[in-house]
């Protein structure tokens, strides 16, 4: 099938076939998870190395990062997350950094204040610029992963995140167009 008529429901990847972590989990239980599903990645033991988060009712509200981690344990970040889209020059992040205070405490001292915090305290939701629909066209998908640099987006049906479609396999698929297409005369 042409990439052109191509749905993301084609090459997305079900919910079903990642690891998951209750949004009700502690940060060091995260911690541990992301470690297991690496290594079960690295072994060959899982195809996949993201980390869903699934709330109370057992529904899909996030994916869990190594990212995400050292995120939450510098909570001041949230203060410029709206910027992180702008391309902002060196110096103006390390004045942000320095008014703000980043990473000013010891690591002890945050990992200590971790132990209390649960998954939902510190993970962030999907936002639109992260999410396409089932029945979207590729294009809709490759214009966000080109504008925002994700490595995945979320696919739902309708209110209800569904799975995932991961760049390398929107890439592997482009690849493999492009070896047939016929080679200018």
């Amino acid at each position: 099938m042409k990439m052109e008529k191509m749905k993301v429901r084609e090459l997305m990847r079900p919910v079903e076939e990642f690891p998951r972590i209750s949004s009700q989990s502690t940060f060091m239980e995260a911690v541990e998870a992301l470690e297991k599903a690496q290594q079960e990645f690295s072994s060959g033991k899982a195809s996949q190395r993201i980390l869903l988060v699934y709330d109370e009712e057992g529904r899909i509200v996030g994916k869990l990062s190594p990212m995400d981690v050292v995120q939450g344990l510098e909570p001041n970040y949230e203060n410029i997350d709206s910027l992180s889209r702008y391309r902002l020059a060196q110096s103006t992040l390390e004045s942000m950094k320095d008014h703000l205070r980043f990473w000013q405490k010891p690591l002890a001292d945050l990992c200590k204040k971790s132990y209390g915090m649960k998954i939902k305290d510190f993970i962030r939701l999907p936002s639109s610029d992260h999410m396409v629909n089932v029945d979207d066209k590729m294009d809709s998908a490759f214009h966000l992963f080109v504008v925002g640099r994700h490595d995945s987006l979320f696919v739902k049906d309708g209110k209800q995140i569904v799975g995932l479609i991961r760049f390398s396999d929107v890439y592997k698929k482009i690849a493999q167009t492009m070896r047939g297409c016929p080679l200018p005369a």
